[in-house]
């Protein structure tokens, strides 16, 4: 059984996550939780910050690329470019609903391991777009705060009628 995802307007998807510090057995098991519940995601999604299941820690996972999986502990954007790219986005958060968001095309990032070793990694396309998305999720964003006022509002009223159907 995986780990249930918050749903909007959840308030813990709007605080931001706690450092991880030290990477422990813990933090470990969080990331094959989180590693379940976005297999587990229609479609098989392509990352997942802690905080969308509920975990208030700054660990995030991506798989969009060919590097594989890969676990980041307290990741931080250290350089992005100014080109922007497109990329239809969704959340499991906000099941049902999507909107094309512009984010930097590359993203240089730091962060650290299931085994405690720093990396700083330069991030292209999907890859880019999913790590940015996990550290909004991590910083307490979501992808429709990246929308302008009026797609924002269609996007929200949109998941809401959704979820008054049930």
């Amino acid at each position: 059984m995986t780990d249930p995802f918050l749903l909007w307007p959840d308030p813990r998807l709007r605080a931001r996550a706690a450092p991880v510090g030290a990477v422990t057995e813990a933090h470990r098991a969080i990331w094959e939780r989180m590693e379940a519940a976005m297999r587990a995601m229609p479609g098989h999604g392509v990352g997942l910050a802690a905080p969308q299941i509920g975990v208030p820690l700054r660990l995030a996972i991506i798989d969009a690329g060919e590097s594989g999986l890969v676990r980041l502990a307290d990741p931080e954007i250290v350089e992005a470019s100014e080109e922007l790219r497109e990329h239809e986005e969704a959340s499991p958060n906000l099941p049902g609903v999507s909107a094309l968001v512009k984010r930097p095309a590359t993203v240089t990032v730091r962060w650290r391991d299931e085994t405690e070793a720093e990396h700083v990694r330069r991030f292209e396309r999907l890859e880019a777009t999913s790590v940015q998305h996990q550290i909004d999720h991590l910083e307490g964003r979501l992808y429709p705060d990246r929308l302008g006022p009026v797609k924002r509002k269609m996007l929200l009223d949109r998941y809401a009628k959704l979820r008054r159907r049930g």
